[in-house]
């Protein structure tokens, strides 16, 4: 039998042992992925290594998505391992999803021997040839994407890959197989830190100073990526504003004004354009979180911290640091004030909710299971939301626990991302409990990596809105489309019996009515690793979704089931 090897003794190691020492180094205990041929010398010295766990996911999509949670719930990176050919193909989803949110991941992609590039060799992606050039395909969905052909190579592009990705978006190594097993010298490295920049926030604090008035702030997704969450929450304290969030940074602030955007809190724009001045913290303020605020934002006026500059018109301060330039901020606002704190003023009152209509349909409507599942959730859970219209209620309708994560994915909104974030986060975020709020058509996409939960006995509660349909697109058939005929509705499906057949030992079970709901929580919430509820719901409510609630449209649902599109033959 081979003993285990020690990378650490040996004159040379091979390229994938300094991959896995390397990032064992910086901190990262774990890596996702699958498996593959040009990718299982990674999975092998990961084997031999005590200091990093390789996780193993059904679907590289899922996979990167585990890296992408990860990293969201830690504040650190999350790394994806990948094989060749599909298999890498079905990572730029994802890494699309981490781009566009700003999420440090780093990928690292198999290839094949770089031997046979250009010369019709299976999945090869070299570029070569009339071959797909893997290189710029990565390139578009990265912030930076190398192709690794010398061994010695990986010493530095794998420090600038990891400095890179922590700027905010994923990171892409490219590594043929036989560089991968080829040996490189084992000379310690270095770690190159993240570079810090902390802004200059006198204009800020000196703009403050000048506008006599309440300051409104409207924070980001930075902040979370920053791990500036308590600077933020001084800066509030020192000013007295008043908070909302956009809506992939729920987590981020104790907010008195809400969520802004499409699935957006009424009251936002009121309190901006009462305000004297208006700060954007850690956010590009993209157009699903700026819908309604363009408005209050040209009537005040506006600055912006952070490392990207905004989408609406205002006064920018760059910062990579926000928990450094916030705790500056705060600093420099004290003593520009004379006074070691001001007032702060007593909570508002809860933010006013958007008022989707009455639906008649049969089953569990949104707003009551929210309102059960605040009640149930333990202040420490972490809530991870997909697409569609159950996370525009639950971004709406369901409050931050009190220490817990919530992340949502909005950079692309590929349904199916919660499955394997969630599984990210469990990991990432260990003795408490992760909830995945998702639609049947989410499941149907990549909830099979319930069964990746199950395997790790992981402690998540999926918690799963079955309305037999794509419902965001039959709502969308209903008001734009005169509700003739639906493509959107599903064969009716029980999915918590479903996966309890598949996976024995699963706590799982279907909910049919709202008294059912809360003992079903109740014993998910209890079970000794994964469990399942779902909730039999209706396809024709109307979630709390700005863009859906404008009239006419908003009358214009029959409440009749249209005829399903039949395939023809």
């Amino acid at each position: 039998m081979d003993q285990p090897r020690d990378p650490g003794t040996a004159p040379t190691v091979r390229v994938v042992d300094f991959v896995v020492d390397y990032l064992a180094h910086a901190g990262i205990r774990h890596m996702f992925g699958v498996g593959g041929a040009n990718i299982e010398d990674l999975y092998d010295s990961a084997y031999f290594h005590t200091g990093i766990t390789a996780v193993l996911a059904k679907h590289e999509f899922s996979a990167a998505t585990m890296a992408d949670g990860y990293s969201r719930a830690s504040a650190g990176i999350g790394v994806v391992a990948a094989t060749s050919g599909g298999a890498s193909l079905n990572l730029i989803p994802a890494l699309g999803e981490s781009l566009a949110s700003r999420v440090p991941v780093l990928a690292v992609v198999g290839q094949p021997p770089s031997t046979q590039d250009g010369h019709g060799s299976f999945q090869d992606t070299s570029g070569r040839n009339g071959s797909l050039n893997a290189e710029a395909l990565f390139g578009e969905v990265s912030v930076r994407c190398r192709r690794v052909l010398n061994p010695a190579a990986v010493i530095v592009e794998l420090p600038r890959a990891i400095v890179a990705a922590r700027t905010g978006g994923p990171a892409v190594l490219l590594i043929p197989k036989d560089v991968q097993q080829s040996p490189v010298a084992a000379a310690h490295v270095t770690q190159i830190d993240r570079p810090r920049s902390p802004a200059e926030p006198d204009a800020i604090a000196a703009a403050l100073e000048a506008f006599d008035g309440p300051l409104t702030i409207i924070a980001g997704e930075q902040i979370a990526r920053d791990n500036a969450r308590s600077e933020l929450e001084e800066l509030r304290r020192a000013t007295g504003a008043r908070v909302a969030t956009v809506p992939d940074a729920k987590d981020v602030a104790a907010v008195d004004l809400g969520v802004t955007g499409v699935m957006g809190h009424r009251g936002v724009a009121e309190a901006i354009t009462r305000s004297a001045m208006c700060l954007l913290v850690g956010t590009r303020l993209p157009l699903v979180a700026r819908t309604g605020l363009d408005d209050a934002l040209a009537a005040v006026p506006t600055f912006s911290i952070g490392s990207a500059v905004p989408y609406p018109p205002c006064r920018h301060i760059h910062t990579a640091d926000l928990r450094t330039s916030l705790a500056q901020l705060t600093r420099t606002v004290r003593r520009r004030s004379g006074q070691p704190r001001q007032h702060v003023p007593a909570p508002a009152p809860a933010p006013a909710e958007l008022t989707p209509p009455i639906s008649a349909g049969a089953g569990v409507r949104y707003r009551d299971a929210m309102k059960l599942l605040d009640e149930a959730l333990p202040d420490d859970a972490d809530v991870v939301v997909d697409a569609g219209n159950t996370g525009a209620s639950a971004i709406h309708q369901l409050p931050v626990r009190q220490s817990g994560r919530f992340v949502v994915a909005l950079g692309m909104g590929g349904m199916g991302y919660s499955f394997g974030a969630a599984i990210g986060v469990a990991f990432a975020r260990t003795k408490r409990r992760t909830v995945v709020i998702a639609g049947d058509g989410a499941f149907f996409m990549h909830g099979m990596e319930i069964h990746t939960a199950v395997q790790y006995r992981l402690p998540i509660t999926f918690v799963l809105f079955n309305n037999n349909a794509h419902a965001m697109c039959v709502t969308r058939e209903q008001l734009f489309y005169q509700d003739l005929y639906s493509y959107n509705r599903f064969t009716a499906s029980r999915l918590g019996h479903g996966v309890a057949s598949m996976f024995p030992g699963l706590a799982a079970e279907d909910v049919d009515s709202i008294e059912q709901l809360p003992h079903a929580l109740a014993r998910a919430l209890a079970a000794d690793g994964p469990s399942v509820v779902s909730i039999e719901c209706s396809a024709d409510e109307i979630p709390p979704f700005a863009p859906f609630l404008t009239p006419p449209h908003v009358n214009s649902i029959t409440q009749k089931d249209p005829p399903y599109v039949a395939a023809r033959t």
